[in-house]
């Protein structure tokens, strides 16, 4: 039994020599088994199994080789596995900054966009005013072309209108030309018959026409109607020029007392209308010069006073709207 023993320990030291770990467990767990059974005998192990025996030794190897293989590539593959998260990790976190930039830059050019979009929509409503101001001024513009255009039409008509009446107003004017011309022929004619009256003898010409009082160079008609016929001095100074005279205007002294010595029938304020008034608070003659001898009337410019001669008295000054008997003056025909 002993020598068995030792017999199967050489095996086991050979099993051992290059031995997978999992064969020597086999071999000891069949020791084991073997020693648990007594004295159990084994039959000499002969060259075969020895064979045998390497074989399969050979074969744990390859497989123990093959699982330590597996395990390197489990390891290899955890390891790549890991590597690859991290990198995934760090390619992560990269790509997520830059995710962070990029929101970051987005939302500034968002909100960059955003203002222009506003300044755009400020600028378009500002255009749409504009537009609607231009387009209330056109409108306003297209009436006033249309009224003007009215206007330049009825203009046209007025202008024709205009030039028919300008026509008519030639014609008669030469008619009255004409007229004047005879009429001036018919003065003359008058002129002569009043101022040279025929005689038996012939014509015999005076310096003034029958009627009017002859004093120095100028004729003098003196108007004494009855009171209801008298005027004022207006009315006075229409009547003189209808007989081409004036409301007499006194040169010097010598005509002042002509004057008043043929102011017949006067007194007071009852007087005869000359061709004296207050203008601008100055006393003023018809032909424009002023009264330059104060003492020829006491009384000072009043608003709307005109001078009458009183006989005996000399000047008076009353409302030039009284009624009053008046004196003309023109100048005498040279003979």
């Amino acid at each position: 039994m002993a020598e068995e023993d030792v017999s199967y320990a050489s095996v086991v030291f050979k099993t051992k020599k290059n031995p997978p770990p999992v064969a020597i467990k086999e071999e000891e767990t069949v020791y084991d088994e073997v020693n648990m059974r007594g004295n159990i005998s084994q039959p000499a192990v002969d060259k075969n199994d020895k064979g045998a025996n390497n074989r399969r030794g050979h074969f744990q190897q390859v497989a123990c080789a093959f699982g330590i293989t597996c395990v390197i590539l489990l390891m290899g593959i955890v390891a790549v596995s890991v590597y690859l998260t991290t990198l995934s990790h760090e390619n992560d976190t990269s790509e997520l900054s830059q995710l962070k930039d990029n929101q970051t830059t987005l939302l500034a050019e968002n909100h960059n966009l955003t203002n222009l979009n506003n300044k755009l929509i400020s600028e378009n409503e500002n255009l749409r005013r504009d537009h609607n101001d231009l387009k209330v001024q056109f409108d306003n513009l297209t009436l006033s072309y249309n009224v003007s255009e009215s206007k330049i039409t009825n203009l046209t008509v007025e202008n024709q209108d205009l030039k028919a009446q300008w026509n008519n107003l030639t014609q008669q004017l030469r008619n009255m030309q004409t007229n004047l011309n005879e009429l001036n022929v018919t003065r003359a004619q008058w002129s002569i018959n009043a101022y040279c009256p025929k005689q038996q003898t012939g014509r015999k010409c005076e310096p003034c026409q029958d009627g009017w009082l002859l004093s120095q160079s100028s004729c003098y008609a003196i108007n004494d109607p009855e009171p209801k016929d008298q005027k004022t001095w207006e009315e006075a100074q229409q009547n003189c020029i209808g007989k081409n005279s004036d409301l007499a205007v006194v040169l010097n002294d010598k005509e002042k007392r002509f004057i008043s010595d043929k102011s017949w029938g006067s007194s007071g304020t009852n007087g005869y209308w000359i061709g004296l008034r207050v203008e601008g608070g100055t006393w003023k003659w018809l032909d424009g010069r002023n009264l330059t001898k104060s003492s020829w009337i006491k009384r000072p410019p009043e608003k709307d006073h005109c001078a009458i001669s009183v006989q005996s008295r000399g000047w008076e000054s009353v409302s030039c709207s009284t009624q009053h008997r008046w004196i003309c003056k023109k100048a005498a025909l040279s003979v």
